[in-house]
């Protein structure tokens, strides 16, 4: 299957290097392109991803579920994406991204056309499965884009200014998903962003495109005359399969560091975006469209701490695990604030999501682009995907287990649990504080 995957979507080849005096202007042009069309893109994603947290709540008293069965969708789609994250990342590092990339969000729309069409849970299980897999064509090809359109010294802040998409296109299904069910019923919470999903997938399939050398422009090293230590024309050569898993990842300990550490990180992150909603409804009054806009209010309140953080790490010579330690230390203090914050303060819990947010995504962002420095660039589709197995195995602990927890011993003890995953993480990060990009 793999190697079929790899035939159809074969990395473009390269064509005739552009006239000299034409290369600087082609490349400002494409290099805005690729980060735009990413960006897009990737946005897009999270519209048909996050989208059933945001009416959980609804959706279960609509059709019967309970906390715990909302749960195994969360947890199934989780495992799925970490999954699909991991293989499709290898798959990823030797195809065409802008074929890639479209194919997953087409897909994963006919999947949310799918699930809002059927009222059984077998269906929503396999359903919401099956687009957690095909999420997982989305990451890895922008990964392998910014691999080859940014230089290593750059690479922190672009890649920061890149998962602003991730902030932007999850608040954003948040508010879209409320609003949605709460005009239309919950159906729509996922017909809505399905359609706008097949629109972007033709815009990608129009904008996007594969390698500088596919378009006739030399690679970003030669171009930024930025080589990575050690650097030669073995950096440009496509790696086998066997070389991406054993010498790049299995052989990798610091990679197998960073991956432990995201697992817990993941948990503190989507605790809030898969259950806050529900948490806040059940407990603290919030009504629908307020648990929408709670999530708008944890994702964007990353987007300026994201690009503040991609670039102090960028200053401090690629300590991404540093900057990470010391980002996960008031998230822990705001876990214990919204634990003690007494219901009929909504204000105090949307302002300590909004502490939540600011501090969690830096973590979340510098921890990926720790696959981009630890590997090389032919390799940091397969790097990402295991880092991201990793975080959203967490995920998959935190929505079956959360949701069980909360049924059985109350919210009090769900909370209680994420605070220590947050304090695991900060264990974790303590190792790797010295951690610095190969180069």
């Amino acid at each position: 299957m793999l190697k079929f995957f790899s035939r159809l979507y074969k990395p473009a080849p390269e064509i005739e290097r552009l006239p000299e005096e034409k290369i600087p202007g082609a490349y400002r042009r494409f290099r805005w392109r690729i980060m735009e069309s990413t960006f897009i893109g990737y946005a897009f994603f999270y519209l048909v991803r996050n989208n059933l947290a945001p009416i959980s709540k609804e959706f279960g008293e609509a059709v019967g579920y309970s906390k715990s069965e909302i749960g195994d969708f969360l947890a199934v789609t989780a495992i799925a994406y970490g999954v699909a994250k991991f293989v499709m990342g290898s798959v990823s590092d030797r195809s065409n991204p802008r074929l890639f990339m479209a194919t997953g969000l087409l897909l994963t729309a006919l999947c949310n056309f799918a699930f809002g069409s059927v009222q059984n849970y077998h269906l929503h299980l396999l359903l919401w499965g099956m687009n957690g897999f095909f999420q997982g064509m989305g990451w890895a090809p922008c990964g392998r884009s910014i691999g080859h359109w940014y230089s290593e010294n750059e690479r922190g802040m672009k890649f920061a200014i890149w998962n602003v998409a991730t902030n932007v296109g999850g608040g954003l299904a948040g508010v879209i998903a409320a609003y949605s069910a709460s005009l239309f019923g919950w159906q729509f919470a996922f017909y809505i962003p399905g359609v706008m999903a097949v629109v972007c997938a033709i815009y990608l399939l129009l904008r996007l495109r594969d390698t500088p050398q596919s378009v006739g422009l030399p690679p970003i090293e030669e171009h930024r005359n930025d080589y990575p230590k050690g650097h030669s024309v073995e950096h440009e050569k496509e790696l086998t399969t066997r070389d991406l898993f054993v010498n790049y990842i299995l052989k990798n300990k610091y990679l197998w560091i960073v991956a432990f550490a995201n697992f817990f990180v993941y948990i503190t992150r989507y605790s809030m975006l898969d259950w806050g909603p529900t948490y806040l409804k059940e407990v603290k009054g919030a009504v629908l469209e307020q648990g929408g806009w709670s999530i708008l209010i944890l994702e964007w309140a990353g987007i300026p701490s994201t690009l503040l953080m991609g670039w102090v790490s960028d200053r401090l010579g690629g300590r991404r695990g540093l900057v990470s330690l010391l980002c996960m230390v008031p998230v822990l203090l705001a876990f214990v604030g919204i634990r003690l914050t007494p219901p009929g303060m909504l204000w105090m819990d949307m302002s300590l999501l909004a502490v939540i947010g600011f501090f969690v995504y830096p973590p979340v962002m510098l921890l990926a682009v720790s696959g981009l420095d630890l590997t090389s660039k032919k390799a940091v589709g397969t790097a990402a995907g295991f880092i991201g197995l990793w975080g959203y195995l967490g995920r998959t602990v935190q929505g079956k287990v959360l949701g069980t927890v909360a049924d059985t011993h109350g919210w009090d003890m769900s909370l209680n649990l994420i605070s220590i995953s947050a304090l695991m993480a900060i264990f974790l990060l303590c190792f790797t504080v010295k951690i610095k990009p190969r180069g």
